[in-house]
């Protein structure tokens, strides 16, 4: 089928002009100013922002955590996203340890294979490296398009490596072409506050957030840093949430080296005050916690400085039951929050509208830089001939309120309940198929693809 996209303001990471785009199939053909074709089906989109789908490289679906699951699947994970203008996902399989990284592959394949509604593609997470691990490495990346690793500094006994296991793993990513992330917080250090405060009966979940003060994340990122820039491996930290987390980065840059970091949207707009002293601070306990309104102010300069690259989401979703799992001690209560839904139309309205970034880097951070990182482009990512026709159309005036009532996540609260924004997704393209219209899904579960990704080639 052929679609033509008219009138629209064209936005990308480098362009803005009002015009055309022509789609045949799944991809785009032509994009322009008074574009002559005809086309089976036109979309008239004056007075919108035409711009690339969104990337959400960090989610969690149907992950097994703390002995339950996150409450959005595949199915309505990717649903969700797709609403809030996110075309495609990049989700973390765990590998466990003492089993080996095609096991952990198959796992997650098995979920999403048929299920997901939107685009995806994994990173694998190692846990346990070793001598046969090592060479599934190749077999990642070479056969099923995996380019990018994660480890994680923290969650020791379950899936912290340390740093021998991290400067080997990172020399062989490097030789395989690959690109290693980090969730970077001192696990040791977090693992003997919260036994602190819970010999001292500090329990609610405010004492998740003094478990995890800003200098376990400083030092975890600068030493993260130090071992990618031994071993010559690009690196990416995920989440970033502190000045002194991005201090490390920045200091890095003073020996000539390049560390990606990602920002989640929770720590650009929301702060530690929303951990009192009663339970209802559990809806924002996810690792690393929230921080402080100075935190807010670097990662928003960040964001100009061209040091904060990316902003994700972390998505990974409980429902207030499996909440209610810590109500009598915050070390149990599952950690993470929704977003899948909101990142875009958040950003766009706190960020654009605000005046804190223009709509060039509004589409860098949630589509393209990404893309780039994590070798999707330019299938994925731009508006460009034989892109994938991926496209969000948005009313950049229209008001409205994020609600329980009203989001498409599994989920049985808003982090967000009750935010006025102005922006409103009001159609989307995936594959050249109109994915979400007025306010319906047109797609169909299943209709997701899995995508292999090229090797990492560098700075976008």
């Amino acid at each position: 089928m052929s679609v033509l996209i008219t009138n629209g303001r064209i936005i990308t990471a480098t362009d803005d002009f009002i015009g055309d785009i022509y789609i045949e199939g799944e991809k785009i053909v032509s994009v322009g100013k008074r574009l002559e074709v005809t086309a089976e089906h036109t979309i008239d989109a004056t007075g919108q922002l035409v711009m690339p789908g969104g990337i959400d490289p960090h989610v969690h679906l149907d992950m097994p955590f703390m002995g339950t699951f996150s409450s959005d699947s595949y199915e309505t994970g990717t649903r969700a996203a797709l609403f809030g203008g996110t075309t495609t996902v990049i989700d973390f399989i765990l590998q466990k340890q003492g089993h080996s990284l095609r096991e952990a592959f198959d796992e997650w394949n098995g979920r999403a294979s048929g299920t997901a509604v939107g685009d995806y593609s994994f990173h694998m997470a190692v846990t346990d490296f070793n001598e046969q691990t090592k060479p599934e490495i190749r077999t990642m990346v070479e056969e099923h398009g995996i380019t990018s690793f994660k480890t994680f500094m923290a969650y020791k006994g379950a899936l912290m490596i340390d740093d021998r296991q991290m400067t080997a793993l990172m020399q062989e990513v490097r030789r395989q072409g690959g690109l290693v992330t980090v969730h970077a917080t001192n696990g040791d250090m977090i693992d003997y506050l919260v036994a602190r405060h819970r010999g001292e009966g500090k329990l609610t979940p405010r004492y998740h957030y003094l478990s995890q003060p800003e200098i376990t994340e400083a030092e975890a990122s600068c030493r993260f840093a130090d071992i990618s820039h031994y071993t010559g491996c690009p690196g990416y930290i995920v989440h970033l949430t502190c000045e002194g987390a991005l201090n490390a980065v920045r200091n890095a840059t003073t020996r000539n080296q390049h560390i990606w970091v990602e920002t989640c949207i929770q720590y650009l707009l929301l702060d530690a005050s929303r951990y009192g002293e009663d339970f209802e601070g559990a809806k924002w306990v996810m690792s690393p916690p929230l921080r402080e309104k100075k935190d807010q102010a670097t990662l928003w300069a960040g964001i100009n400085q061209g040091l904060v690259n990316v902003v994700a989401t972390d998505h990974c979703p409980f429902r207030w039951e499996q909440k209610l799992m810590g109500k009598d001690d915050f070390s149990k209560i599952p950690n993470g929050h929704p977003a899948i839904e909101h990142r875009m139309e958040l950003l766009y309205s706190e960020g654009v509208r605000k005046g804190r970034i223009s709509l060039q880097k509004y589409v860098e951070l949630t589509s393209t830089n990404a893309a780039k990182i994590f070798g999707l482009f330019p299938r994925k990512g731009t508006l460009a001939p034989d892109s994938d026709a991926d496209i969000i159309l948005m009313d950049p005036n229209r008001q409205h309120t994020l609600s329980t009532a009203t989001h498409h996540m599994n989920v049985d609260y808003s982090a967000y309940e009750g935010w006025q924004l102005t922006g409103k997704i009001q159609t989307v393209l995936l594959r050249g198929k109109v994915a979400i219209d007025q306010g319906e899904c047109k797609v169909h579960k299943g209709y997701g693809q899995f995508l292999k990704r090229h090797r990492h080639t560098g700075l976008p």
